[in-house]
């Protein structure tokens, strides 16, 4: 491996239907990499930025067309490449993002129902070089993720959907995962936090002996 490629950080991102726990698990994998030497950038989508938290907001409480939240996703998205992930990589960070593009095949492609051929088309055009090095997608059956939410909480736009919607998204997470197999992990999610974080620090320590 050269100097460079070693010099470079790495990507990973947290996916999962809402409800999965993956949230549960950032603050863990961030300090895991941490006390390893690693310097850590968290980072969330839609959001990232001034500007896409602004987006963000739109985004989880406003009805609008399925295009419209599909391009807005993807405009965030751009913003948060350029002004995060980007310049953080490039400086040897460990970038952690809570969702990336998988979400939005999964939501506005399996859940909203646009066809995947524009979804593959806005990826290519906002990030055809960029992928995670790793993606964690956190499932679970969808009768415990509703569980799981916070019913004391106001849900966002997304929270409030059917079950036959996370049902979709579900789907096409698990498509996902089974067409990159060697980017994305599925982890079970109905295990203790114990038993999960276990399993990420083998996770981690596979990732971390190919660099080092």
């Amino acid at each position: 491996m050269t100097d460079s490629t070693a010099s470079k950080g790495k990507f990973i991102s947290f996916e999962g239907i809402d409800g999965a726990g993956k949230s549960t698990h950032i603050g863990f994998v961030a300090a895991t990499l941490a006390a390893r030497g690693k310097r850590v950038v968290s980072s969330r989508e839609p959001g990232g930025t001034a500007l896409g938290e602004k987006l963000r907001d739109l985004l989880l409480h406003e009805k609008m067309h399925l295009e419209t939240e599909a391009l807005l996703m993807f405009a965030s998205r751009r913003e948060h490449i350029a002004q995060v992930i980007e310049p953080a990589l490039a400086r040897g960070d460990w970038v952690i993002s809570d969702r990336f593009t998988d979400a939005s095949f999964a939501y506005q492609g399996g859940g909203r129902g646009l066809d995947r051929a524009k979804m593959e088309a806005l990826e290519q055009w906002v990030h055809p070089h960029l992928q995670p090095d790793l993606t964690l997608l956190f499932d679970v059956p969808l009768d415990v993720a509703r569980a799981r939410l916070d019913a004391t909480r106001t849900l966002d736009k997304f929270e409030q959907e059917k079950a036959d919607f996370f049902a979709a998204c579900r789907n096409e997470y698990l498509r996902r995962a089974a067409q990159f197999p060697a980017r994305i992990v599925v982890i079970d999610s109905t295990q203790s936090i114990a038993q999960i974080q276990a399993a990420l620090g083998d996770i981690l320590d596979k990732l971390l002996q190919v660099i080092d």
